[in-house]
């Protein structure tokens, strides 16, 4: 009899076994929620990624200075070293090229450029339009791919960051987009494919809240703190307060 019963009950639910006791159907058919582009589990889909306009990385004008004073300093052009270089230097290795040039009187930095553009390499870092015209595909690739969701939490932060007044500039490197008043003051860093890390130049500030030590001040590091951010509430009153005395100390 009992079988005849279970029998009767999965015909009823089409064939299926019945829930357990106590259980809700609707809750055995949900779907996981999709993680949401700026709000958390569940959120919107990502809205189109804002265009900024970059400032130009200071270390653009270190490299051009080492670069146009090498004539006076080593007695030979970039072009000229990178051509002696090409002729009777080592092959492939780069540290052994850099010994190569240091071993003639160049200086490390010095060497490490003629290194970097004799393999054609270093060529936005050389130049302000140069860099410019690749600043923004430095952010597309920082964003792209399992990172994608993260890109409007990033253009949060850059509109906290850059309204700060006319005097703040972002300048891309590669992985990392730091945030210069007249040094650094802040960096934007995906920290992992959930969330992004705001680092913050704020000396020995004892952490407190959300704020944590990255050990950056004992290290000498320009960034000090860091806040996490996984959500667009994150970017919120707490953040900029910290993110304003970073630009209050850099006056």
């Amino acid at each position: 009899m009992a079988k005849q019963r279970a029998a009767r009950t999965r015909k009823k639910v089409g064939g299926k076994k019945p829930p357990a006791k106590g259980s809700s159907p609707a809750r055995l058919k949900a779907k996981p929620a999709e993680r949401g582009s700026c709000v958390g589990v569940g959120g919107p889909a990502p809205s189109p990624a804002r265009a900024w306009t970059f400032g130009v990385h200071p270390a653009v004008a270190h490299n051009r200075s080492i670069i146009e004073n090498l004539p006076a300093k080593t007695g030979k052009s970039l072009e000229q070293w990178i051509g002696a270089l090409r002729r009777g230097g080592p092959k492939g290795d780069d540290k052994a090229r850099i010994e190569w040039l240091e071993g003639r009187g160049v200086g490390h930095t010095s060497a490490c450029i003629i290194v970097e553009r004799a393999a054609d390499r270093l060529g936005p870092w050389c130049g302000e339009s140069e860099y410019l015209a690749e600043a923004a595909g430095y952010v597309d690739a920082m964003f792209g791919g399992k990172k994608a969701w993260l890109r409007p939490l990033f253009d949060l932060l850059m509109e906290a960051s850059l309204g700060l007044g006319a005097d703040v500039r972002a300048c891309p490197c590669q992985t990392i987009v730091p945030i210069y008043r007249r040094r650094v003051i802040a960096q934007i860093k995906p920290g992992t494919t959930s969330r992004l890390d705001f680092g913050l130049a704020l000396g020995d500030t004892v952490a407190s809240g959300r704020l944590i030590d990255t050990g950056g001040f004992a290290k000498k590091d320009r960034i000090t703190h860091r806040i996490e951010v996984r959500e667009a509430a994150d970017v919120g009153e707490e953040l900029r307060r910290w993110l304003r005395v970073a630009y209050d100390r850099d006056a």
